[in-house]
């Protein structure tokens, strides 16, 4: 659907990577270790494919796990929640500070 449309399919891409980002957080969130084989079964996909895949989101920090390809196996590596919060309100709170500090520059003139 999303292909015959003139105006989305230019982002086609972006919205498969990005389902594919929520679907595999949500299928590891379940474990602590899954078999490569096991989740490329799952998703009927072969090794290399899920295996490839992963690495990209893992490396784009996309996915908070390692893979051991010498086992074959994905460990997670869960995020403290408490922690993520606290990185996004440092953000903001960093973008706000810059945006006052450009806004007095401004009112100083």
């Amino acid at each position: 659907m999303v292909r015959n449309d003139s105006y989305m399919k230019s982002h086609l891409r972006y919205f498969v990577r990005e389902t594919r980002v929520i679907i595999y957080s949500q299928f590891l969130e379940s474990y602590k270790t899954v078999k490569l084989e096991s989740m490329a079964n799952e998703f009927g996909v072969s090794v290399e494919f899920i295996d490839k895949e992963l690495a990209e989101l893992i490396g784009a920090r996309r996915l908070p796990c390692k893979i051991d390809k010498v086992s074959g196996i994905i460990e997670t590596d869960p995020t403290d929640e408490r922690n993520k919060l606290y990185k996004h309100a440092m953000k903001k709170g960093d973008h706000l500070l810059n945006q006052i500090q450009k806004l007095s520059r401004a009112i100083d003139l």
